[in-house]
């Protein structure tokens, strides 16, 4: 049997038996539906939290006071609040500006702010949700937690939430791999997620009518019948139509043919459990998310689109029986034995798009949606191939490391006794080029793995696999400083300035930030008995350059304040270097004769005893804090 007949759609099987047979999806809802249903809640702004076991639940209020939704302006995000999301691309993630404006209200309010700190005292887990425009809040309350270097879990549940930032935001939530940590519950026709593929201007009046109407419908569900009554008019008609245009204009792939006017900005993230009568399935792929969100709209009215806006606490029910019941047979489930067919029109019926009689009216649409799950789902094959092929690839580089750990023990061992960064920075002997040449060799691969890994050509855990972990740890380790090594020896420094500010490649930072966050048991400390194979501090000679520019400067300054700046920074470095070397963290070519190290300690001795000899210069300085005396 070829891969592609195996179980399918694994990730989103797994996700979407999690949701239906634990009480997250029900709890979510329930909060959501409180927001409306007490009165004491119900204004703009609001926000509820509840603390069930040991899940804390966080949902904000779907009424939002002074929010005008029919402007789609797009601002940047708040690096302070969201410091993780970063832009690699010429666009910066950027969100929905009058949803921003709405979680920073919210934000920067002191009840807000103390229920959290006392909700995080509590419980690990936090769960942010929200129904509709409130929504939309709940993903950004997630992101800014995450944000945080916190050990708290965060996840956003929401219900018929509208889209949020621009696709450079979707790019960075992938880069971060925080994808599965956003869930968008979507019922079939529900117009609300698809509203900000068109530009709302010239519905603005039809567009605020429906949002009172339905915030009309869930505060007083004796009313809930207008939104019907009210949905079956000429005006609410054109709006639908005018909304699927911009929908099916979304879902085209030959973008450069589209009018202008057709473009949107907006692009999804995360999972989107798609929900109908006939059952519910998950999707991950962006590209597939917006196609469903097309597909699934196609044989909507104005009636249904808006009507399911306000059914989330029967789709919660059903989503939750039919697992139950049925296991998902008719749902996202797979079976082991089942085969790729099966498997996928299981999917098209929980879409509501397999039926016959759905096939018989809407046959195109059923082919296409047919050949975007194939897609999706060969996109995930494809995606543990690559990793596959990626492991092969490190074998094979294997050599070109193993060389370069040979090379630094000859360094280390040789008789002049500078050690394996001086050594490779002077470059005297043939297997010095030949290590450059493995060094950028092994530059390259990495890079490539880190391409892979933002482009989301890899498993969505892959830069949480100890394998992976470990070898980008060992790479940094004995590679980064001849990487430093070449800066110095090139001058980069005096055209660019110092390595750690202008020089560090960007795959060091990302597998810094893949080593802090791994998966480790916790382990006792203890104490080395001999030096380290390598030196734990990979940056370290980049700051024995700086510290010994900072000495070489000491020496010709004459102005007390820079002179007593520079003892300090010199003073910092020196009390970190002797932690590092008294505590073994660094391998023995630091500690070697001849190395830079040594003769910065050496260089450093004899500055002070010249800096006590020459302390009249300064009167100043002979006491008090900030002295030379108290310094040295």
């Amino acid at each position: 049997m070829e891969a592609k007949e195996t179980s399918w759609f694994e990730t989103s099987e797994m996700l979407a038996e999690f949701l239906a047979s634990t009480s997250l999806l029900f709890d979510s809802w329930r909060l959501c539906n409180s927001t409306y249903t007490n009165t004491t809640t119900v204004v703009p702004g609001s926000f509820a939290i509840e603390l069930v076991g040991d899940v804390g639940y966080v949902c904000f209020s779907a009424i939002a006071a002074g929010l005008n939704l029919n402007e789609n302006q797009l601002m940047g995000i708040d690096k302070s609040l969201f410091s993780s999301l970063k832009g690699e691309d010429e666009d910066s993630p950027m969100v929905h500006a009058g949803f921003l404006h709405l979680f920073l209200s919210v934000y920067n309010d002191a009840e807000f702010q103390n229920k959290m700190l006392r909700l995080m005292e509590k419980c690990k887990a936090i769960i942010f949700t929200g129904h509709s425009i409130g929504g939309a809040i709940a993903s950004l309350a997630a992101l800014w937690l995450m944000s945080l270097p916190t050990h708290h879990s965060a996840m956003s549940i929401t219900f018929g939430s509208p889209l949020l930032g621009n696709e450079s935001l979707s790019k960075a939530i992938l880069r971060e791999r925080w994808g599965g940590n956003f869930i968008n519950v979507v019922s079939k026709h529900d117009i609300v997620p698809r509203l900000l593929f068109a530009p709302l201007t010239m519905v603005g009046a039809q567009l605020n009518n429906l949002l009172q109407l339905w915030h009309l419908s869930m505060t007083s569900p004796q009313f809930g019948h207008l939104a019907s009554q009210l949905s079956d008019n000429d005006e609410i008609r054109e709006f639908h139509r005018y909304i699927l245009a911009h929908v099916t204009a979304a879902a085209t792939t030959t973008t450069t043919s589209q009018d202008e006017s057709m473009r949107s900005l907006y692009r999804p993230f995360g999972s989107y459990l798609f929900c109908s009568i006939e059952g519910a399935i998950c999707v991950d792929n962006t590209s597939a998310v917006v196609n469903m969100l097309y597909l699934m709209f196609t044989d909507s009215s104005a009636n249904s689109s808006i009507d399911d806006h306000l059914r989330y606490g029967e789709v919660v029910t059903r989503v939750s029986q039919q697992f139950l019941t049925k296991g998902f047979t008719q749902g996202v489930h797979i079976s082991d034995d089942s085969s790729y067919e099966v498997g996928l029109s299981s999917a098209l019926n929980a879409a509501g798009l397999g039926s016959q009689v759905h096939i018989e009216l809407h046959g195109s649409v059923a082919q296409q949606a047919r050949k975007c799950l194939m897609e999706a789902r060969e996109m995930s094959c494809e995606q543990n191939i690559n990793s596959g092929d990626l492991t092969i690839l490190l074998a094979k580089r294997t050599p070109l490391r193993a060389q370069i750990e040979w090379y630094k023990a000859c360094c280390d061992d040789s008789d002049d006794q500078m050690g394996y960064y001086d050594s490779f920075k002077l470059r005297r002997a043939k297997r010095d080029c030949k290590v450059n040449l493995n060094r950028m060799k092994l530059g390259n691969f990495w890079d490539k793995v880190i391409e892979m890994v933002e482009t989301n050509k890899l498993p969505h855990d892959f830069h949480m696999r100890g394998k992976w972990v470990n070898a980008s740890q060992f790479y940094k380790l004995l590679v980064e400083p001849l990487d430093i090594a070449e800066y110095y020896r090139s001058g980069m420094h005096r055209t660019k300035g110092h390595y750690l500010e202008h020089g560090r490649e960007r795959r060091y930072e990302i597998f810094d930030k893949w080593w802090r966050e791994r998966k480790v048991p916790a382990e006792e400390s203890y104490k080395r008995d001999k030096y380290a194979g390598l030196t734990q501090d990979s940056c370290f000679w980049a700051r024995v350059e700086e510290a010994s520019e900072w000495v070489k400067n000491a020496r010709t300054q004459n102005d007390p304040h820079k002179l007593a700046q520079l003892w300090e920074n010199i003073d910092r470095f020196e009390t970190y270097a002797r932690r590092l070397v008294d505590s073994k963290e660094v391998s023995k070519d630091v500690v070697a004769p001849h190395s830079s190290y040594t003769m910065w300690v050496e260089e450093l001795k004899e500055l002070k005893s010249q800096s006590m000899q020459m302390s009249p210069r300064f009167p100043g300085y002979l006491g008090g804090e900030g002295s030379l005396s108290s310094i040295l």
